[in-house]
């Protein structure tokens, strides 16, 4: 029998959804059911279901799953249970999941144990390791589910010191962003207020009117807290109009405030968390009876977080404002609607062509934006550096993202990769000994930088010369420093680098940069340019080309 085999039924390739199947030892197990038709799965019944977390595209099959076999046992975070009936509204039999606590194993069958931390990407996520023990030696798989790296505005990120050297024998990790680089998540933030701020100011005697199209969960509480905690807009007179369907996310995030960060916990003992409206900005809700008229009375510019099953007759029409849609992607639109379009069919509709008709002007602005929650590239090798599992498998991703990944040497040279297909069994022998280089038992050095008139002058400590790596370092004497966000990075330069022809080019900051970040044609990471060589393609948010454009003159 094979120790350890993974099936997968959907890999989240172009909103398929995740729904893995792994064998480890005599168990059976679900990760993730993301699936819009669950029959496959009835063919070969799992003893057991992990769910990551709330987003529609890994628990979409979850209810019928749990209607076809009432006794399967579903295991989540606490959270993540509160959160997943929202995908069913009006149904009464969707409080199925068993909860597991945060850090602690939990044995759920002889011999199979099960471990949760969290993943950052949204409250409640959760990655799992599970292990399976025998009397001669002990099977581990762990499952990243979607997952991040960096704090966001309510979900702190992936602990990862505390996953360091796990070392499990399989490692099932998202790839969404393939080996892509992003800008931190705070100048993400700030960009995105900048455009903003600009969008809502006033145009020929009317105000600005900014729409967020977005999900149930996840992206429209981010934007909230956000708005409600940066010091662009604390004090502002805006109003902020969320959607019935967003709302009924908010509140859901209220009744579990309890399990969210400290700095949640704490703005929260001082002003209500989303609805207010004493306090500038107001967070008012959109009442499914409230008027357009009403909300169009007021000459203070408006936000509307709405999800695209909601009519935008429902507050836009005939308004005078000047409209701006804010989008990451527009093809989510179709996506985030086709959550409710499932329950109702009747729902789906051309969301974007109706916003643009139903506005006084007849027109609206179209406006990308990046507000990431998944790992880029770096952060997604830091993971699995940081891990050292032997097998690799990468999913939720375009295929051709999960294989830029398992194409990069310093990934190859370590472990052994899968992109797993759809419905074909995928063994994943072990070794008994599996080599991998050894992890510097040292990375960190501490030292005084002090200002003195000729420069800048940097003292380490002396056993840094110990190191390996310190004759590569010090080949020429000569170093780089870099700025990457508030860090500054110094590395060595060889003497192949010093004898390149002409002068090394200079490093621009990502605020004036002429990157892909800041074209106007980046639409979902694809540039969307015709008198670009790059048009179609999926773009890296550094890259560029000569047809770059900016997104709004005097930004970027």
């Amino acid at each position: 029998m094979t120790e350890l085999a993974c099936f997968p039924y959907g890999v989240g390739y172009q909103h398929e959804g995740v729904c893995l199947r792994i064998q480890i030892g005599p168990y059976s197990i679900l990760l993730d059911c993301g699936l819009a038709d669950i029959e496959p799965l009835k063919e070969n019944a799992a003893d057991f279901v992990l769910c990551s977390h709330a987003h529609t595209d890994h628990i979409r099959g979850l209810l019928p799953l749990h209607r076809a076999f009432p006794h399967l046992p579903i295991f989540s975070s606490d959270v993540t249970a509160r959160l997943i009936p929202l995908n069913w509204p009006g149904q009464e039999d969707t409080n199925f999941c068993r909860t597991l606590p945060w850090r602690s194993p939990i044995e759920i069958a002889p011999g199979l144990t099960v471990q949760l931390w969290p993943a950052g990407h949204l409250p409640g996520a959760a990655c799992f390791l599970i292990t399976y023990e025998t009397s001669d030696r002990t099977f581990s798989v762990f499952y990243s589910g979607d997952c991040f790296l960096s704090n966001g505005r309510l979900v702190e990120g992936m602990p990862l010191t505390e996953l360091r050297n796990l070392k499990p024998d399989v490692m099932i990790v998202e790839g969404s962003y393939g080996t892509e680089r992003h800008p931190h998540r705070k100048q993400q933030e700030n960009y995105l207020l900048d455009c903003l701020s600009e969008a809502l100011k006033e145009k020929n005697g009317h105000p600005g009117r900014a729409v967020f199209p977005c999900p149930l969960l996840g992206l429209g509480q981010e934007l909230l807290m956000l708005m409600r905690s940066h010091h662009r807009f604390t004090g502002q007179p805006v109003d902020i109009w969320v959607d019935p369907l967003i709302a009924m996310g908010c509140d859901a995030y209220l009744g579990c405030l309890s399990a969210f960060p400290a700095t949640v916990k704490n703005f929260a003992q001082h002003q209500p968390l989303f609805w207010d409206e004493r306090v500038l900005p107001r967070i008012r809700r959109l009442e499914a009876g409230t008027s357009p008229k009403a909300l169009a009375v007021g000459i203070d510019p408006a936000i509307f977080i709405v999800h695209p099953a909601t009519l935008p007759s429902t507050y836009c029409q005939g308004d005078q404002g000047n409209w701006t849609v804010f989008s990451p992607d527009p093809a989510d639109i179709s996506l985030w609607q086709g959550q409710i379009a499932e329950q109702s069919p009747e729902s789906r509709f051309d969301w974007l062509g109706a916003l643009e008709s139903q506005t006084a002007a007849g027109e609206v602005k179209m406006e990308h934006y990046m507000l990431t929650n998944h790992c880029d590239g770096g952060g997604t090798k830091q993971l699995i550096h940081n891990l050292r599992p032997q097998h690799v498998v990468f999913v939720h991703g375009e295929s051709q993202q999960l294989t830029n990944l398992a194409n990069l040497d310093d990934l190859q040279s370590r472990y052994q990769l899968h992109l797993p297909t759809t419905a074909q069994l995928m063994p994943l022998p072990l070794a008994e000994a599996f080599w991998q280089p050894a992890p510097p038992s040292n990375n960190q050095y501490e030292g005084e930088v002090e200002s003195t008139p000729a420069g800048i002058a940097m003292l380490l400590p002396k056993g840094l010369e110990n190191d390996v790596r310190w004759a590569q370092l010090a080949d020429t004497g000569i170093v780089e420093a870099t700025w990457q966000g508030n860090q500054l990075v110094i590395r060595g330069l060889n003497q192949k680098e010093l004898m390149k022809v002409g002068p090394r080019p200079k490093r621009a900051s990502v605020e004036t940069d002429q990157t892909c970040y800041h074209c106007r044609h980046l639409r979902g990471q694809r540039c969307r340019n015709p008198e670009s060589p790059l048009v179609g393609l999926p773009v890296t948010s550094d890259g560029s080309c000569g047809a770059f454009e900016r997104s709004r003159p005097g930004w970027g």
